[in-house]
């Protein structure tokens, strides 16, 4: 199917309005979504590139009141949301456009959120139901315009925030944090270099299988998964061999939107493992995942049996062994240069104590499809610091 020329619109339950070129109608869904003076969170070198100017063009030629917000990190921290919802209040917004990758839109998605709350954001950590104690009414509408094909934050419940006193990634739940719109537009993700690709494509991954693998019952989750994994697997070498494929670039951007609806039902031991190294030593998420995947699945590997054999069978690998598709990762790997041992990434065994402690508190590791202890978590972490796979 040529998807660089397919327009189409879908809500699940997010509007999400997928085509080539719908991020130059920005002020059209800004009408739509009831903005008269919305905040941009953007990375600044988006602005510089001038990949996000049919954005800014559409709303400059609407005379759409708005301001822009740059000053976060990569990882997005308790601070920058108090920071950004101070620029917003004071400029009277009343609606925020996220145009970025996990970073801007979950950080868009958290100051929507805290504008109505008076209660401090880790409050509202995805624990129990302490989302219940947020006001509902008073949360603002976001319009995320994804620009890697990675976290599928655009259309999440929850964002990923980091905490400045404990340095912990916590994850900020609440039905109403969805974004009200997201804009699918391939041609922003265009000018993304290869080893991003490569690292946010391989997060989309890890999204639709840790999701496929949870404990949770959720057999609409685990049909969007599946594709979803079908989709990545024939399109992100592609894309990352050549950045100018637009319908490869669409087939990711579609994949990571699947990645992030599936895990509704439960992310797992990548995940838990993954945010703390990426608080500890600031790591890109994406690249963190890609490191750690091979490791957890085969630790996963007596509990998985079954989904990881459909997978090997609607995938193509030539074998339904659940093996198979830990061969067919590193294969994977090796053709995006994705390192083989989170040495790479600095981590070795004096921090794996530290590291340890905290992924067993992470949410994530509550529907690993096996029991993540102490022993296992320290184990794993040693196996992917020496790159040992017992294959």
């Amino acid at each position: 199917m040529d998807l660089a020329n397919t327009t189409q619109s879908w809500t699940y339950p997010t509007n999400i309005h997928f085509g080539c070129g719908l991020s130059s109608n920005l002020a059209h869904y800004c009408e739509e979504a009831e903005f008269h003076r919305p905040m941009i969170i953007t990375d600044q070198k988006l602005i510089e590139n001038s990949i996000i100017t049919p954005c800014i063009d559409s709303l400059c030629n609407s005379k759409i009141s708005f301001n822009i917000f740059t000053d976060f990190e990569e990882n997005p921290t308790d601070k920058s949301v108090m920071e950004g919802l101070t620029v917003f209040q004071k400029n009277k917004n009343d609606g925020l456009v996220a145009i970025g990758g996990g970073s801007a839109i979950d950080l868009a998605k958290s100051v929507a959120f805290m504008d109505g709350q008076s209660q401090p954001i880790f409050n509202f950590e995805d624990r129990f139901d302490w989302w219940k104690k947020a006001n509902k009414e008073k949360i603002r509408r976001v319009i995320a315009i994804p620009t890697t094909a990675g976290t599928g934050s655009e259309v999440g419940r929850a964002a990923v925030i980091k905490d400045t006193q404990d340095l912990k990634k916590k994850i900020i739940f609440h039905p109403q944090m969805m974004p009200f719109i997201a804009i699918l537009d391939a041609k922003l993700t265009i000018g993304l270099p290869a080893h991003l690709t490569a690292a946010t494509g391989v997060d989309a991954l890890v999204h639709n299988l840790e999701a496929l693998c949870s404990t949770r019952y959720h057999p609409i989750a685990d049909g969007v998964a599946i594709e979803g994994l079908r989709l990545i697997k024939n399109n992100i070498e592609k894309a990352f061999q050549n950045g100018n494929d637009l319908n490869a670039r669409c087939a990711m951007l579609v994949g990571s939107t699947m990645g992030a609806i599936a895990f509704q039902k439960g992310l797992g031991g990548v995940h838990a493992l993954s945010h703390p190294i990426g608080s500890l030593f600031n790591s890109h998420h994406g690249l963190t995942n890609a490191v750690l995947l091979p490791y957890v699945i085969e630790y996963n590997l007596p509990e998985i049996h079954e989904p990881l054999s459909l997978v090997s069978k609607y995938l193509n690998l030539n074998s339904e062994k659940p093996k198979a598709i830990i061969s067919w990762l590193l294969k994977l790997r090796d053709s995006l240069q994705i390192p083989h041992k989170l040495s790479s990434l600095g981590v070795n065994s004096t921090h794996i104590p530290a590291l340890t402690k905290m992924a067993l508190n992470d949410q994530a590791a509550a529907t690993n499809p096996r029991i993540l202890n102490e022993t296992a978590i320290t184990s794993i972490y040693k196996s992917s610091i020496n790159g040992i796979l017992e294959l």
